[in-house]
């Protein structure tokens, strides 16, 4: 039995989590819970799964939540540090770390040093800290499992091979809801169309970041670091129909694959057995109804988001805290109305003229202020 703090569980990735959980409840039990603040969908997990612990990151809402099971002898938390203190619990076997943005970057620290195994679906982590997660899992013998599904193709593309021998990492990306769109076709597009993604159903952020390219450009940074390459030696292959989900190349010009239908449920359950692969029910691919397997070059001049992110990393770790907080900002705009599509490019291209070469190499408080800079710096202008 595997206990388990799930950090994120109202969001997509968490509540499929769940979902798995409940199918095997032989193998699971769920210590702790923790979401931002949907009060509502909370109660009703911690009511069906009966965790010890519970957080709620909005204050208000954890005092609402503590009021709605006050019958329940479940310890309600909030804040950071209700986050931090369900990630180190000494019956925690595993951290499902699934919260969006970089409020999961402190929980995620903590549980590693506290010598807690990770299941890694919040990009965050490791696109502005790379630098510092990977080292302490090393020195804490911790192991860190890929949730996404290209990095969990990767992964298990390359278990039990030599990794001298890879030549190139093959990212896939579906090319999202606007593939084959040139930059003018893009500048009066909506929220339900960035929304509209052809193959995956996912939270807001993640779709827009989708529609961007933003997303994959995350990727190409988490893969780095993941699989201990050099980010020149990860590419990006479009490829619409979501069925490879990522490759790798080798020395000797071989190519291995993953291949799955778009279901998250794969690459979750993947990472909460630890690389050991279980039975699923879902269903199964009909190789005789794919007509064909398309491949194409990612359109940089019209969706700049992966170039961005690379050159976001290749100018020092720090501008990828930049990269991620602009964007941060910039999808959340784009989701009020605030600003046009396109324009998430141009806050991006803004906030990465600051200069924040004092902290190339930066600490987790350094990482922390020049996320709140830069929020502060698109707040004065937008």
């Amino acid at each position: 039995m595997k206990n388990l703090v799930i950090l994120g569980s109202t969001g997509s990735i968490g509540t499929q989590t769940l979902e798995i959980v409940n199918d095997k409840k032989d193998d699971f039990k769920v210590l702790a819970l923790a979401a931002y603040s949907n009060v509502d969908l909370m109660e009703k997990q911690v009511r069906e799964f009966m965790p010890s612990h519970v957080v709620l990151y909005v204050e208000s809402a954890a005092n609402d939540l503590k009021e709605r099971i006050k019958d329940l002898n479940v310890n309600v938390l909030s804040g950071m540090e209700g986050l931090e203190y369900i990630s180190t619990l000494d019956a925690c076997d595993m951290l499902v770390a699934a919260m969006v943005g970089m409020i999961g970057i402190r929980p995620t620290i903590a549980a590693v040093k506290a010598g807690k195994d990770i299941a890694l679906a919040n990009k965050e982590t490791l696109v502005t800290a790379g630098h510092i997660i990977v080292p302490l899992c090393k020195e804490n013998n911790v192991n860190l499992y890929p949730v996404d599904s290209e990095h969990s193709a990767i992964y298990q593309c390359l278990k039990a091979q030599d990794r001298k021998m890879v030549d190139k990492i093959l990212l896939t990306a579906s090319g999202g809801p606007f593939l084959g769109r040139k930059y003018d076709e893009l500048k009066d597009v909506s929220l339900k169309d960035a929304l509209n993604h052809p193959n995956w159903a996912m939270g807001k952020k993640i779709t827009i970041d989708s529609a961007s390219l933003v997303n994959k450009g995350l990727e190409v940074i988490e893969a780095k670091w993941l699989f201990d390459v050099d980010i020149e030696d990860v590419e990006v292959i479009i490829h619409p129909q979501s069925i490879i989900h990522s490759m790798v190349q080798f020395k000797d010009n071989a190519v291995l694959a993953q291949l799955g239908l778009p279901d998250m449920k794969l690459p979750i359950q993947y990472a909460l057995y630890e690389g050991n692969r279980q039975p699923m029910p879902e269903r199964k691919i009909d190789f005789f109804s794919l007509s064909k397997l398309d491949f194409l070059k990612p359109d940089h001049e019209t969706f700049k988001g992966i170039k961005l992110a690379v050159d976001s990393y290749n100018r020092g770790y720090i501008y990828t805290t930049v990269f991620n907080a602009a964007n941060e900002i910039a999808n959340r705009y784009f989701q009020e109305g605030r600003i046009k599509f396109l324009q998430i490019y141009d806050i991006i291209e803004d906030a990465l003229t600051l200069n924040f070469d004092y902290c190339k190499t930066p600490t987790l408080d350094e990482i922390l202020d020049v996320e709140s800079k830069v929020y502060e710096y698109i707040s004065s202008k937008y």
